[in-house]
């Protein structure tokens, strides 16, 4: 599945804004607003942010 959908959907679930989720994961407040311009992970960018939406969902 498409890591972008991912992340919209816990921001929408979960209410919180793109600025902190990009904060607490890659310390970078743009990390959001780039991925949906078009900026792409590298491999370890992405295992964080996938365990970040891990370890939050439970």
């Amino acid at each position: 599945m498409n890591i972008n959908w991912d992340i919209e959907r816990y921001l929408k679930q979960s209410g919180m804004p793109p600025t902190r989720f990009g904060r607490l994961v890659a310390r970078d407040p743009r990390l959001v607003f780039d991925l949906r311009l078009g900026r792409q992970m590298g491999p370890r960018l992405e295992a964080r942010v996938r365990a970040f939406l891990t370890r939050d969902a439970r």
